[in-house]
This record gives structure tokens, sequence and C-alpha cells, in this order.
């Protein structure tokens, strides 16, 4: 503690038991050619409840995003993919994780084609399923915050 009793903001060796960090992902807007979404299901064991969310993942130390991207979508479904462009990067302060610190998400979102591989599970990972779903199918399920701006936001160019 610092001499106010009061954890220090800096993060310091004075800061207590609180630990803000932050958290580099990248994320797969993946469209096929009857232009559905590929949406992975959050694994029951995350504890977030019933919630889909777009293919990705944290960066690997020293790994670039546009690798991380390729890796977690193969990792999560199978398939292999070619980069398209850079969809936008969002970034979110969360107050108070499971640490008790605040969690700096920034989120890099691309747009994959798939060039290869086949659907399939991820064993024993984050996600348990995914599936491809037309626009007005994914609207009526549970999305995460990641997964419904990128819907609106590629279907949002798709219309420009």
């Amino acid at each position: 503690m610092n001499g106010n009793d009061r954890p220090d903001p800096r993060g310091g060796p004075d800061a207590g038991a609180r630990a803000d960090r932050t958290r580099v992902a990248a994320y797969a807007v993946t469209l096929d050619e009857d232009d559905r979404f590929l949406l992975c299901h959050i694994a029951p064991s995350v504890g977030v409840g019933d919630m889909w969310t777009l293919p990705g993942g944290a960066l690997e130390f020293g790994e670039p995003p546009e690798v991380a991207v390729l890796r977690e979508l193969a990792e999560e479904t199978g398939y292999t993919g070619e980069l398209e462009g850079l969809v936008g990067v969002i970034d979110r302060l969360f107050h108070e994780d499971s640490a008790g610190g605040r969690l700096h998400a920034i989120r890099i979102v691309y747009r994959v084609r798939i060039v290869g591989g086949e659907l399939r599970d991820e064993p024993d990972g984050t996600t348990d399923t995914c599936r491809w779903f037309a626009p007005s199918e994914a609207r009526g399920l549970r999305l995460g915050e990641l997964a419904r701006y990128a819907l609106d936001h590629v279907r949002a160019n798709a219309s420009s």
C-alpha cells in the first residue's frame, strides 16, 4: 500500500492483489458461398452461458495478429484460411475481472476466406462447436458483443 492506504494506481509493488492487464486477440469473420457466417459456441467451462462468438483468440507472445487469426481459426474449426482484409479493431475496458483487476481487451477482426480443411469441433477448448448461420439465423442466437459488431459491420459494408 502507498501512504494513503489505497492500492497504487501505477500497479507497482504496492498495488495489492489487484492486477490490471491487457489482452490482444485476433478474430475471423468468414462467409461461405451462401453468405452464411461461421460462429463458434463458447464451451460451458468458460462460464458465460449459451453464447456464440467469432472464431479467434489471444495472440501468443511475439505472434503477429495475421498469424494468430489463422492459427485460431484452424484450432477452433478445422479450417485453413486466407486473409482478405481488416474489418476493424475494437477495444473495451472491463472493470473488475476474475482476478480483481481491470482487463483492457483489444480485439483485431479480420475478414478471412476459407481455403481448405473440414469443419470439426475443437477438442478441450474454449469453444465446443462451430456452425454456419444465415444472418437472420445468427440474429436469433445469443451473440457475444464482438460477433454482433462483426455481423453488423460486415453486412453494412456489403450493402454500401
